[in-house]
C-alpha cells in the first residue's frame, strides 16, 4: 500500500495553507425518516487548502456523501443543517438561494458517480458543456465552443468535434464520466467535489478517470475533494485522507501518516481488511465483525464501540473527541492504536 501513496514531493502539508478554500467546522446533518431522525453528520470538521486533495473515506452509510451533499446544498427537503461550511471565508450556510449559485457550478463543482444519471439524455454534450462557461463567465457560443473543445482534449477525449455533437447514450461510460469531469471544469472552480466518481467503471478505466482527475487537480492548483469507499482509490492520490464512521470524523491526517501508522480502530481494521498481493488464495480476507449502528439511535459515546475489541468505560459517555496525536494527525479514539497499555488490534475474524 505504501508504494501507492506516490513522491513526497507531491503531498503538500495543509498546514502550508494560509488561506483555506474550504472549511467545515462543527457540521451537523439531521435528516427525518418515518422511523425517525437520522443523524447522518455529527460534528464533523475538514480543511482543504489550495491545490490540496484531500480523501474522505468508510464504509455505505458513514455520511460522506452527506458531506459533500450539505456543501453543494443538494441535502434531501427536510434536511436539517448547522454548523459552517466556509468557502473563501464565506458561509454557505448563511447566504441567500440566489447567491449560493453564483458559487455552485462556478467557483465550486460536482462530479457524481454515476454520469449516465447526471447528464441529459436528450442534449447534446456540447450544450452541458457550454451553458456553465455562458451563464457564469458571460462568454459567447463561439468562445464557449472553443474553449469546449479544448477541455475535452484536456480530459482525453478523442475526436471532441464530433463527441460535442453527440448524445451522451452515444459515449462509453468512461467517456461519459470524462465528459462530467470536463463540465466540472468548465468555469475553472476553486474546488472540485468528486463523489465515488469511478464506482459504475471497469477497472481500467477507474484508473484512468481518477489518475486524470489528479493530474489535472495538481495542474491547475485546484482544490480537490475525493470521496470513496475504496482505500486504494485515495492513497496514491490525495494529499490528506479524513476517515468517517456513522456520521462521525474518526480519523485524519496526511495520508501516508494515516496510511503508515493509523491510530482509530476502526482506520487500523479497514486498512487490515484490504487484501494484498501476496494474499494466499484460499485464505479467508479479514473482516471488521459487526455493522454499521441504527442511524436513528445509535450508540453513546463511540459509535465504533460494539465493534471495537479495546472498550473501555470511558468510550461509552461522554465518548471520545478528536485530539491531536502528532504533526497534522488527529484521532476520536480513547484507545488509540499503540498506545501504552493497550491491547494490540484484532480487528477482524477469519471469516469462519
Amino acid at each position: 500500500m505504501d508504494q501507492a501513496l506516490g513522491d513526497p514531493a507531491d503531498r503538500a502539508d495543509p498546514t502550508d495553507s494560509i488561506d483555506p478554500v474550504l472549511e467545515v467546522r462543527d457540521l451537523r446533518v439531521h435528516i427525518g425518516t418515518p422511523r425517525g431522525v437520522v443523524r447522518a453528520v455529527d460534528d464533523v470538521s475538514l480543511t482543504i487548502g489550495h491545490g490540496q486533495a484531500l480523501g474522505v473515506v468508510g464504509e455505505s452509510g458513514s455520511g460522506k456523501s452527506v458531506t459533500a451533499k450539505a456543501i453543494m446544498g443538494m441535502l434531501p427537503r427536510g434536511a436539517g443543517c448547522s454548523g459552517q461550511i466556509l468557502f473563501r471565508g464565506r458561509d454557505l450556510l448563511t447566504l441567500s438561494q440566489s447567491e449560493r449559485r453564483k458559487i455552485w457550478g462556478a467557483q465550486v463543482a460536482m462530479v457524481l458517480q454515476d454520469p449516465g444519471g447526471s447528464l441529459n439524455p436528450v442534449v447534446r454534450v456540447e450544450r452541458q458543456l457550454t451553458e456553465g462557461m455562458r451563464r457564469h463567465l458571460g462568454v459567447g457560443r463561439a468562445e464557449a465552443r472553443g474553449r469546449a473543445v479544448d477541455l475535452l482534449v484536456e480530459v482525453g477525449v478523442p475526436d471532441p468535434e464530433r463527441r460535442l455533437r453527440s448524445y451522451p447514450h452515444e459515449l462509453s461510460g468512461g467517456m461519459r464520466q470524462r465528459v462530467m469531469i470536463a463540465i466540472a471544469l468548465a468555469c475553472e472552480p476553486d474546488l472540485v467535489i468528486a463523489d465515488e466518481p469511478t464506482t459504475a467503471l471497469d477497472v481500467t478505466v477507474q484508473r484512468q478517470v481518477l489518475d486524470l482527475l489528479r493530474r489535472i487537480q495538481r495542474d491547475r492548483g485546484t482544490a480537490l475533494m475525493l470521496i470513496s469507499h475504496d482505500l486504494a482509490v485515495v492513497a496514491g492520490r490525495t494529499d490528506r485522507t479524513a476517515v468517517m464512521y456513522a456520521g462521525r470524523l474518526a480519523e485524519d491526517g496526511a495520508t501516508r501518516t494515516v496510511f503508515a501508522a493509523p491510530r482509530h480502530r476502526y482506520t487500523h481494521a479497514l486498512l487490515e481488511a484490504v487484501p494484498t498481493i501476496d494474499h494466499e488464495r484460499h485464505t479467508p480476507l479479514r473482516l471488521i465483525p459487526g455493522i454499521l449502528p441504527d442511524p436513528v439511535a445509535p450508540p453513546t459515546g463511540c459509535r465504533f464501540r460494539p465493534r471495537c475489541t479495546a472498550v473501555r468505560t470511558e468510550c461509552g459517555v461522554p465518548g471520545p473527541v478528536m485530539t491531536s496525536v502528532g504533526h497534522d494527525h488527529r484521532v476520536a479514539c480513547c484507545v488509540p492504536v499503540d498506545a501504552p497499555g493497550t491491547p494490540p488490534v484484532t480487528g477482524g475474524h477469519d471469516g469462519r
